[in-house]
């Protein structure tokens, strides 16, 4: 019987749920496949520590070019992350005539249009499950079960860390930097949380997405990009006044030809699925002509679920392998000769409600003028919270606007942060009224 030989570059975390996975489920996997699954070699520069798992004698490396260039192996899985030198071994492996799995979000979203070139020029598939959402599979629904229909629109939480953190602000009252050391201390969050708590990780699965979902080219530099470190309790507790949740939220869409494609904090009403999505869960909302909304929900990280996703990614390669098929669906999710370079909206034409929050000196009138400034702006003002009164003091003044354009917004906001009876720079933050 034909074996399917597969190396894995990184033998970390998630390396380490691949060895097991292969070798807890082996039989279920030849049942499935068709024929067994063998790791032939590992390639990490520590290949002392002990991961819990036996590897046969030899199988370990430090030399990751024992992997991309071993000439037994089909499939090349990375797992190193980041972008070098990831990239360079990815490449060579193409070079190599290996298929590649990888779960290396950021390579793809940075470097995604040559190493798909390299794959299409020698004949071999880069498949990705893994690095959007872990174990949810929203790349296969997208490229292979919905692929019939035009994608109006892509909205997810993708990031556990500031999901798990925005729970737990929200649901017991606890500040940022608190939640964060905590989340650390679980495991939730890294040593250096900078790519998740900003949203950078996040940008990097929504480039990705939109590629799929829209067939365009995505310049990561030009996704809008906005963390959560700066939220308060404050605008927390103002929003569940209002009926609302705030969830960092990667939204892409796609009309007229021009893509959005931004990721920030935004208001969403506490009744509508992805604001019931809590702790480190994951979730992706498409929403198609004619499947309709689609909500995919799970785990979207860690050594299990991310496992499940390589493996299947394998298997799906496996598969093709044993019937002599080279790359049998395009990679991205379009021919190559199809996929476009739309150009993605400016943030100051983004339009929708927002939420305003001015912290102002209690003095008569002062409403009158910050209305004055937003309607001089063709900004129309929804409803209003203004706590009890304490004379002399500074005092919040909450607004949520009707659909107004954001460069307005932000020329607004200038002229009232400007205001002698202004104490604080004004807070903003975006409502999804409706994401079908």
């Amino acid at each position: 019987m034909q074996s399917i030989n597969i190396g894995l570059l990184g033998f970390g975390t998630i390396g380490t749920g691949v060895v097991r996975l292969v070798q807890k489920n082996a039989k279920i996997i030849e049942q499935r496949l068709g024929c067994k699954v063998n790791l032939v070699k590992i390639a990490d520069l520590d290949i002392v520590r002990d991961r819990g798992v036996s590897l046969a004698e030899g199988m370990l490396t430090t030399d990751a070019n024992e992997v991309v260039s071993h000439p037994d192996i089909h499939v090349v899985v990375e797992l190193i992350g980041g972008y070098e030198p990831a990239r360079s071994l990815v490449l060579k492996a193409i070079q190599n005539g290996k298929h590649v799995v990888t779960a290396n979000k950021a390579l793809l979203a940075v470097h995604g249009q040559e190493i798909l070139q390299a794959a299409e020029k020698h004949r071999v598939e880069v498949l990705f499950e893994a690095a959007v959402g872990g174990g949810i599979p929203i790349i296969s629904a997208i490229k292979e079960n919905l692929c019939g229909n035009n994608f109006h629109s892509v909205f997810g939480i993708f990031n556990g860390t500031c999901n798990y953190i925005l729970t737990r602000m929200t649901e017991d009252g606890e500040d940022f930097s608190s939640v964060l050391k905590e989340a650390q201390a679980k495991g939730y969050a890294e040593a250096d949380p900078t790519f998740d708590v900003e949203g950078i990780d996040t940008a990097h699965k929504l480039a990705l997405l939109i590629s799929l979902c829209f067939g365009t080219r995505v310049d990561f530099s030009k996704v809008y990009t906005e963390g959560i470190s700066q939220l308060s309790l404050v605008d927390i507790e103002f929003a569940r006044q209002m009926g609302y949740k705030i969830k960092l939220l990667a939204i892409g869409k796609e009309e007229g030809g021009q893509i959005e494609a931004r990721v920030h904090p935004t208001m969403i009403p506490d009744d509508y699925p992805l604001a019931q999505v809590d702790g480190v869960l994951n979730a992706v909302r498409l929403v198609g002509d004619f499947v309709g909304p689609v909500t995919l929900q799970g785990a979207g990280a860690g050594m299990d679920a991310t496992a499940s996703a390589v493996m299947g990614d394998v298997m799906s390669l496996g598969r093709n392998i044993l019937q002599g098929i080279k790359t049998r669906s395009p990679v991205m999710g379009y021919c190559p000769a199809s996929i476009q370079d739309l150009p993605i909206k400016s943030m100051d034409d983004i339009v929708g409600p927002y939420y305003l929050r001015f912290a102002v000196m209690d003095r008569p009138g002062v409403l009158a003028q910050i209305a004055g400034i937003l309607g001089a702006h063709d900004i129309s003002i929804a409803s209003m919270i203004q706590p009890d009164r304490q004379e002399g003091l500074s005092v919040p003044v909450v607004l949520v606007t009707h659909d107004a354009r954001e460069g307005n917004i932000k020329k607004a906001l200038d002229e009232i942060d400007a205001l002698e009876v202004i104490r604080e720079k004004s807070h903003l933050i975006r409502i999804e009224g409706s994401l079908d």
